[in-house]
């Protein structure tokens, strides 16, 4: 949900931008994604971070590698998006054809991609077993976000979301988390990383947290791509239970609770699993996620025209949240075939906007990103399952 435009976006989205200017945006598959991506099930080799970092250590060592190679592949994989081990030249010709011969880089492959000229890429991911799945890459400025998946659909079935349209498939492996950053590391290319991730995309990521902690662990640790965890944010639906567990780590996530409506009766119409949770609950744990690691928690709450953004819904809201140290991100809806849900008007937003303001609750009215490739998670997915 990044503002601003870059005339230096996702070049290998671009071309598949420009390829159709009716649109502004098209989908295109890249067979050179293909190369070097063949799948589990056809070559029986796993891959290559799939065996996690001490076993890939010990794996190296067996073959007489110096310690300094762990970090040199895992670089290329993260760091410039390798998609094949001949790719990795600063390795010795016989340690990537051993390489070769026992993994591949990653199961996962780019699908298609769609861009489009807000700066906004999204990725169509099929794993190994089929499953697809996705994730959004968007750019501005010097800032370089990744929208990650961590489950093929989602449990929650959120009313106005695509991405639980047709329920929950599968967890994803640590692996397969970690692959969508290889994936969008390939497309910036070695001059361009990723600063910053929002897991955001399909499925509710406390439903999966032990698998995201380990991707995460990797991707932020040095051999992997070096984010802190500070750039980081974690979006939730809202699992008490789950957020304290996460507080208790002492991890430095940032934490987004997708929010919705402020009072019960509304919020189990958007969200149905809210009818055995409750938004108070959700709102104490949130307290006590702040009180563990003093990072601010924010609320993400989609506008919906004539649902949930009424005047006095934004004063509801406005009176659960003040006094809190938190903030308000809001964002209107991106439509989605199926539902009879419809953006709000802009003046909407910003009256809205500026009620909540008025109890003292830092509120931002976000630009919305992707409309044209359509970026709410799960569109791309459910158009492909339907076709």
């Amino acid at each position: 949900m990044l503002s601003g435009e870059d005339n230096a976006a996702v070049p290998a989205c671009r071309k598949s931008c420009r390829s159709d200017s009716r649109h502004q945006a098209a989908t295109s598959v890249t067979e050179d994604s293909r190369a070097g991506r063949s799948s589990v099930a056809e070559t029986g080799k796993r891959p290559v971070v799939s065996i996690g970092t001490e076993a890939l250590r010990a794996w190296l060592k067996a073959h007489g590698q110096p310690r300094y190679r762990l970090r040199q592949v895992l670089h290329w994989l993260l760091r410039r998006g390798a998609s094949s081990f001949a790719q990795m030249s600063d390795l010795p010709a016989a340690l990537r054809q051993q390489l070769e011969a026992a993994f591949v880089p990653v199961s996962a492959r780019l699908r298609s991609t769609a861009a489009c000229n807000d700066g906004s890429c999204k990725l169509l991911v099929e794993l190994a077993d089929g499953q697809q799945i996705e994730c959004v890459l968007m750019e501005s400025g010097m800032r370089r976000t990744l929208c990650v998946s961590t489950q093929a659909g989602c449990p929650i079935r959120c009313t106005f979301c695509a991405s639980g349209a047709a329920g929950l498939v599968r967890n994803l492996a640590a692996h397969e988390i970690v692959e969508q950053f290889v994936l969008a590391q390939g497309l910036l290319g070695p001059q361009r990383r990723l600063t910053h991730a929002v897991i955001m995309g399909m499925g509710e990521p406390l439903a999966n947290l032990s698998s995201l902690l380990a991707a995460l662990e990797l991707v932020c640790s040095s051999n992997g791509l070096g984010l802190s965890q500070r750039r980081i944010t974690i979006s939730t639906v809202g699992l008490p239970d789950r957020i304290r567990q996460l507080a208790e780590l002492g991890h430095s996530y940032h934490l987004a609770v997708s929010l919705h409506a402020a009072g019960d009766e509304l919020r189990k119409q958007l969200v149905p699993a809210n009818a055995s949770i409750g938004v108070r609950a959700i709102v104490d744990a949130a307290d006590y996620y702040f009180q563990r690691t003093g990072r601010q928690v924010s609320y993400e709450y989609v506008l919906i025209r004539n649902v949930n953004d009424a005047p006095e819904h934004a004063h509801q809201l406005g009176r659960l949240l003040r006094g809190r140290k938190s903030y308000v991100n809001l964002i209107r809806y991106n439509p989605v075939p199926g539902t009879d849900y419809r953006r709000p008007s802009l003046r909407a937003a910003q009256r809205f906007a500026k009620i909540v303001r008025s109890y003292g609750v830092p509120t931002e009215l976000r630009q919305t990103k992707g409309q044209k490739v359509e970026a709410a998670c799960g569109q791309l997915r459910l158009r492909q399952l339907s076709s």
